[in-house]
């Protein structure tokens, strides 16, 4: 048998508490939270920190579906390589 010229991911170890990891409460919907952890909709938004909205591409990304972070991640590395591709024409 050959060895791989990379690292293979083994299984998954098992946690302390014995099942899958948890969903975060922001990305659950509210439907599905239990009803001692469902946000209490007379209570105002909290402020968001400071650093939410610094103009990155990251900036919310924490706020938004996973579905939309390989977007944002690819949109950022393509701008990474242009701005990287202009470096030898300095």
């Amino acid at each position: 048998m050959t060895e791989p010229n990379r690292p293979v991911p083994g299984p998954p170890r098992p946690g302390p508490w014995g099942g899958a990891a948890p969903v975060p409460a922001a990305a659950m919907p509210a439907a599905a939270m239990p009803d001692e952890t469902q946000p209490d909709e007379a209570q105002p938004d909290e402020a968001q920190p400071a650093d939410a909205d610094d103009g990155t591409p990251f900036a919310g990304l924490d706020r938004r579906p996973v579905t939309e972070h390989v977007a944002v991640f690819e949109a950022e590395h393509a701008r990474l390589q242009r701005e990287l591709g202009t470096i030898d024409q300095l």
